[in-house]
Formats: C-alpha cells, sequence, structure tokens
C-alpha cells in the first residue's frame, strides 16, 4: 500500500533546510558553541580570574622583603622575558599550599613590579 501524499516530500526538505539554515545562523550569528569549545572558553576565563586574583598577593609579598628595592631594581634592569623566571625563582609567585610557582601570575607580577616606582 502506497500513502499519497503530495505535501509530504516538501514538508521533509523544508525541515531539512530549515534545520541547516538554523544551524548555520545559530553558529555563525547567534554566538552558539560546541561544548568543548564552551570549556575551553571556561578554562581561561577561570584562569584568567585566578591571576587577576593572585597577582596582588604575589606582589604584596614582593615588596614585604627587607631588600625590596634593591631586588626591584634588579628586576627593571634585566630583560623582560627573564623577569618572570627571576620572580619565580623568588617564590613569590607560588600560591599558598603550592610547590610550583604559577607562571601566569608571575609574568602579571612582573608587570606590575616593573610598572611600580623604586
Amino acid at each position: 500500500m502506497q500513502v499519497r501524499a503530495p505535501w509530504l516530500k516538501p514538508a521533509v526538505w523544508g525541515a531539512v533546510i530549515g534545520a541547516v539554515f538554523t544551524m548555520i545562523v545559530g553558529f555563525s550569528w547567534m554566538g552558539w558553541v560546541l561544548g568543548g569549545t564552551a570549556e575551553r572558553l571556561a578554562l581561561e576565563r577561570s584562569n584568567a580570574a585566578v591571576v587577576l586574583a593572585l597577582t596582588p598577593s604575589c606582589v604584596a609579598r614582593f615588596m614585604r622583603e627587607p631588600d625590596a628595592v634593591t631586588k626591584l631594581k634588579e628586576l627593571q634592569t634585566i630583560d623582560s622575558w627573564k623577569q618572570r623566571e627571576f620572580v619565580e625563582a623568588g617564590g613569590w609567585a607560588t600560591p599558598s599550599g603550592d610547590t610550583a610557582p604559577n607562571s601566569d601570575v608571575a609574568n602579571a607580577c612582573a608587570e606590575q613590579l616593573v610598572k611600580a616606582k623604586s
């Protein structure tokens, strides 16, 4: 038995084309993302928030050092690509309870300290 529905074929094609059009508009203009992209964006934002939160602590720990003025002058005179290593080696970018320094915090901390006036 064959069903005669002349509207069925155009309706199916309309649904397929409508679904494709909706996906194109959604992903290109409406900001839809897949799960992997959403996780990557969330990780980037959380890392940025951690750096923003820990940088003032790093700067404060650096400035509490007894010879902070001389270390600050030393930091300001070394090359910019070695400043992060200087802050990491000093232990100021190591959050409490961690054993290794956070390199992003060290980078942000070095930038803040270089801007500081000695």
